[in-house]
This record gives structure tokens, sequence and C-alpha cells, in this order.
């Protein structure tokens, strides 16, 4: 390989690992701690904190333009200049100069129109943050605190319940772990933890990792509860007088805990829900109110299944679900007796679509129409989530304190930069000049590990610090190699250029065959071993891949940079040759 491959192949590797560690930089470095609480909160929590916020800062807005109606737009308001220009512009209107608040304001069509722009801007902040965070090294509960617990999906009871309705057993049982997994990821981001880790373990075992504070209590009713999916008739009279009245009433309708304070705006025999529609940013918007029926027309126990699929005449999508007989029976007679009435599908007490009955159902298969891909998309989860009742319960738990994981971060970071500096100082005395070679190699070693670590968003351990640890010493083995070969061919009179081309091709299968060999134990060891041994057999093959690259590539480079452009003649690598 020429010198000019060698260094665009470093320059692309060197750039691509930025762009790998880039969402680890921004998350750990340019995020102030406040923002980071925002963006680890479940996305309810960052919808209902950018609606606050907009609402304040849209009156306060609102006031300084009434207080001064010929104050001008500063240049912390560029945001709104923008917003404003494209109001003029949409309205064939010229745009005043100079552009004060109050006709920055005006410009918008509504109220409601400029705080969802001000909502917005607060919104993309925090799911910005919110995506580094997913897309960074993440720490461990041993390096920041937190729960483990490991829950027991009763998979018995499935195959029991199930039993006559489902040929493949194996895939009731697959299907039944898929779903419980996503009922517990959508139940805690729902109740606020903080970026939970779920992953089936094993054939019946949920592993879930809480960073951060949760109390066990809690933890518990929220793993062993059940979310409730059924289909409900609307009162469309009563949701029209209901939301007349909530428009009159906006601040006295429900109280602190979504409960109405005045239970006789509607019949005793109905409930209020609020109807969300997912926006582009995968928040659960308020749409509207729906009054439905306290009675529940189908429960959703009895869909057996569920897709997305797409209408025939129209190509739009459609969710279609197909119910048991009995669930069949019921829908059909259902439908027959309320044709052009509303039929709502609720679920954890949101109204997820609501569509017009025009025939009676029958036969079990049922298509609902009239919302977007993504949309449908959720539906069909929200349906699925319905079919399987997996019952589970708490196996094991262990709390982990912060403190443990500051004081293991610190130790961590403390033995990886002595580790670094001890061989170092090892290598620039005993090799001289090309001891710096292996230095600048050990440091871009570390750069590509905590790179790639970031690419796959994988989580940062203490065994993974000590793989990290022991790259280092093995990282150096590499480079003690290639100079012991460089000082052999010295020895024969050689030079400089000849040395350092027979060494590395000397050098080149015994660093192959040792690295290798250890690449297959971290790759057994990453697939056979769980928790710390995976950990550890992970970082430790991440770094004996960037071990041979630094070692053979990077240090290679910077030996023929010092022959062919700095036209030195001897090779700085040893106290008795020259």
């Amino acid at each position: 390989m020429s010198k000019k491959s060698r260094l665009v192949i470093i320059i692309a590797v060197l750039a691509m690992c930025f762009a790998f560690l880039w969402p680890s930089l921004q998350w750990y470095v340019n995020t102030p701690k406040d923002q980071k609480a925002l963006a680890l909160s479940s996305l309810e929590n960052i919808k209902d904190y950018a609606g606050e916020k907009a609402a304040s800062d849209v009156q306060q807005l609102i006031a300084a333009a009434k207080a001064d109606p010929a104050a001008v737009l500063t240049d912390d308001q560029k945001w709104l200049r923008k917003a404003a220009e494209k109001n003029f512009k949409e309205l064939e209107k010229p745009v005043p100069s100079p552009l004060t608040l109050r006709e920055a304001l005006e410009s918008f069509e509504s109220r409601a129109a400029f705080e969802m722009l001000v909502e917005s801007r607060y919104r993309d902040q925090i799911l910005k943050n919110k995506k580094y965070y997913q897309n960074s090294v993440k720490l461990g509960l041993d390096l920041s605190g937190g729960m483990n617990v490991i829950v027991r999906a009763d998979l018995d009871a499935v195959v029991e319940a199930q039993k006559g309705n489902v040929a493949d057993l194996e895939q009731l049982k697959k299907d039944a772990m898929t779903q419980a997994v996503e009922t517990l990821t959508n139940r805690i981001d729902r109740f606020g933890l903080s970026s939970p880790t779920i992953r089936q373990q094993g054939e019946d075992r949920i592993y879930i990792e809480l960073p951060g504070s949760a109390e066990a209590d809690q933890i518990n009713s929220i793993i062993q509860g059940r979310g409730i999916l059924n289909f409900r008739l609307v009162d469309n009279d009563a949701s029209q007088a209901f939301q007349v009245y909530y428009m009159q009433h906006p601040d006295s309708t429900f109280d602190s805990r979504g409960r109405l304070i005045d239970s006789t705006i509607i019949p005793d025999d109905d409930e209020v829900f609020g109807y969300y529609e997912t926006d582009e940013y995968g928040l659960d918007r308020l749409r509207t109110y729906l009054v439905v029926k306290k009675e529940i027309a189908l429960d959703g126990k009895h869909i057996k299944s569920a897709t997305v699929g797409t209408e025939d005449l129209t190509n739009k999508p459609s969710v279609n679900f197909t119910l048991d007989a009995e669930g069949a029976k019921i829908f059909g007679e259902f439908t027959g007796a309320h044709i052009h009435d509303s039929l709502a599908i609720v679920s954890d007490n949101k109204v997820k679509s609501n569509a017009t009955i025009q025939t009676a159902i029958t036969g079990g298969q049922v298509s609902i129409t009239g919302f977007g891909l993504q949309e449908a998309r959720n539906l069909e989860k929200v349906l699925q989530t319905a079919w399987l009742d997996v019952p589970l319960s708490v196996e094991s738990q262990q709390v982990i304190g912060a403190s443990l994981g500051d004081q293991s971060i610190r130790q961590g970071v403390f033995a990886i930069f002595v580790g670094l500096i001890a061989i170092m100082v090892f290598m620039l005395i005993w090799y001289k000049g090309a001891g710096l070679n292996a230095c600048v190699a050990q440091v871009l070693n570390l750069y590509i590990m905590f790179s790639i670590l970031s690419a796959f968003n994988l989580t940062v351990t203490l065994p993974t610090i000590a793989g990290m640890i022991l790259t280092i010493g093995m990282a150096v083995d590499a480079n003690v190699i290639i100079f012991e070969r460089i000082k052999e061919e010295r020895r024969l009179g050689k030079d400089r250029a000849s040395s350092i081309s027979v060494g590395f091709d000397n050098a080149f299968w015994a660093i192959m065959d040792s690295n290798i060999t250890t690449f297959i134990a971290a790759l057994f060891m990453s697939q056979l071993g769980t928790g710390a041994i995976q950990g550890f057999a992970v970082s430790l093959a991440i770094g004996v891949v960037s071990t041979v690259f630094t070692a053979l590539v990077v240090s290679r480079l910077m030996f023929d940079f010092n022959t062919e452009v700095m036209h030195k003649q001897n090779i700085s690598i040893s106290w008795r040759l020259k």
C-alpha cells in the first residue's frame, strides 16, 4: 500500500470516527445538566414542559408589545423575525422596516399559531438533545446508578389461554414476548422514567435498566399493571356540548389529575377522554376531547392479530385486524345496531381512533381508515397490545447508588490515564523517537474505540473500562514487535527505508496471528457471555481491531513520512543503534 493510500484511509477513518463521536461530545460536553434532565424525561413530560414554556413566553411577548408598541425586534429574536417575514410573504404584504415586535406578532393569524411556533422551538431543542443521547455512548448502571429489574413472563398462561386458537405455539410465544417488551416500554415511558433499557433475556425473561433514582414500589406497580384497550360508542351530542363548555372554562374543567371537577356536565353513563394524534416528532398531541360511553362495546382481548395495509381504491393506509369467533359475533351485532354512529378505540385512557360505522361488520375482519401511515403503524402497535395478555412478575431487583457510579467513573478514568501515561513514558525512554509513533497510535486507539462504542450505541460499564485498559497494553505489544524487527534489520546494516519496510513485513503475521486469536476469543465471550463478561468482550474486540489499524497503518505512515518527506537517514529507535 502506498503512502498516499494510507493517508487517505487514515483521514477517512478519523473523519468517520469523529462523526460517530459527535453525538457523545454534544451530549456530555455541550448539553447543560438541566437540558439533560429534560431530554431524559418521557415524551409526555417534554410535551408538557414545552407547552408551559411556550404559553409563558407568548404572554410575556404580548405584554412587552403592549407596553411599547414601537419596540423593534432584538438580535435574540431572529427566529421571530424569520417567521414574521415568512408570514408577510404569504400574505403578499411588504415587510415593515424596521420590524417592530407588535407587527411581528400581528403577522400570525392567531395566538394559537404563534404559541405553536414557540412551543416547537423548545420541543425541537429538547428532542435534538434526546437524539444526541440516543446516539451517544451510554453509561451502565455501575457508573450512572439506578436500578435493574428482571421480569418473568408467564408464557404457559399465554399458551393455555390461546389453546385451540393458534396452531404455531412457538410463534405464539415469540409474539407474546415481543408484545410484553413493547408494553413495558410504553408503560415505563408513560410514567416518566428516564431512558430505560429494555430487552429480552432468554426465552421468557425481560431485562430492564432504569438509570437514575426510582422507587421499587412504583416500578412493581408499573410492571405488573395492565394496559386497557377497548371499543366504545362515541356520544356525539355530549361531545359537542362538552367542547363548548371546555372552551368557556379551560382552566376549571379538569383538576391536577385530569379528572372532571364538575361531573354533571356529561351524562352519568359517559366518560371524557382526550383524542390524541401523533405529530412529526413522535409526541401525542391532544386534538380534542370526546365523550364516550362507559359501556364497552368490544374488549381488546378479542383481537387476534393486526396489520397495516392500504385501501384498494384510494391507496390510503388502513389498519386491518382479525377478531376471534366470540368477538366477531359481538362486533357484528353491535355495528349492525349502530350504523352511522361513531366508534372510538380507547387505550390507556386515550382515544386512539374515531371512525364512523358505515355498515354492519361481520366475519371478524375489520378495517379502519382515516389516518396517515405513521398513525396507522402506531394504531397497529396499540391493537397488537390487546390480543396477548401476558402475565408479568418481578423476579429480581437491584438498586445501585449514584455515588458508587461517580466513584467508579473517577477510578476508571484515572486507571486509563495512568496506564496510558506509564506506557507512553516507557516507550519514549526505551525506543526514543520511534516511541512517539507508539504514543500517537495509543491516543488514536482510544479515540477509535470510543467512536465505535458511540456508533453502535453501546454501554460503557466497569468491565468495558477494564477491556480498554487491557487494550492499551495489547496495543503497545504490536508496536514493540514492529520496533524490534526494525532494530534487527538495522543491525544487519540495512538503510532506514529497507529496515522499516522489512520490519513491518516480518512483523505483520505475528501481529495478525496474536490479534486474530484474541478477537476470536472475544467474539465467543460476547456471544456466549452475559452482563459483565459481555461488556468486557465487546470492548476487547473493538480494541483488537483498532490496535491492528493504528499499529500497521498509522505508525507505518509516520515512519514513511519521516523517510520520504523529512528525508531522515537514521532511525531514533534504540540507545545502541543510530
